[in-house]
């Protein structure tokens, strides 16, 4: 009795889930064409909604000033919202802006640092060079600091790297 309504929620999930993942795509495409301000309205009611990929796009359009006025502090916020659901692509944005302490009141080079080794468990490429080039102005205390906050954030963050 229990399994027809659990499969029939599935495919109302899956149906609603479809839609969301096609307007991304397109979004996308209308980003590369240059027409940014069409793709915003596409991806805000997405990014409202908790999609980590929508989410990340927007924090980009914001530091960037693509179809919206730049503002690093929103930026950093769409970023940060999806950087907890585990986007690496936004954590290393999260990294950049404490690294830079653009739109904050000074570089914060332990969560930079944090962030960028998060977003490398995650598989972004480019985390490892970021990694790479904060460790250069960091103290060994800023390191050790750094990693007590990685030994909890990469546990929720990516449960499966735990095992």
């Amino acid at each position: 009795m229990l399994r027809p309504f659990l499969i029939s929620a599935c495919l109302a999930l899956f149906g609603a889930i479809q839609p969301a993942l096609a307007d991304i795509r397109v979004a996308r495409d209308l980003m590369e064409a240059d027409r940014f301000t069409e793709a915003h309205a596409l991806l805000l009611p997405a990014a409202q909604s908790g999609n980590a990929d929508a989410e990340e796009l927007i924090g980009v359009m914001y530091a960037l000033g693509l179809g919206v006025e730049r503002n690093d502090a929103r930026a950093f916020e769409w970023y940060l919202r999806s950087a907890m659901k585990g986007h690496p692509g936004a954590q290393s944005g999260v990294g950049w802006y404490y690294e830079i302490g653009r739109g904050m009141p000074a570089p914060d080079l332990v969560r930079g640092y944090m962030w960028y080794v998060l977003s490398a468990i995650g598989g972004d490429p480019d985390a490892a060079i970021s990694q790479e080039e904060i460790v250069k102005k960091m103290t060994q205390d800023q390191i050790d600091r750094a990693h007590v906050l990685i030994d909890d954030y990469a546990p929720l963050l990516y449960p499966s790297a735990a095992d």
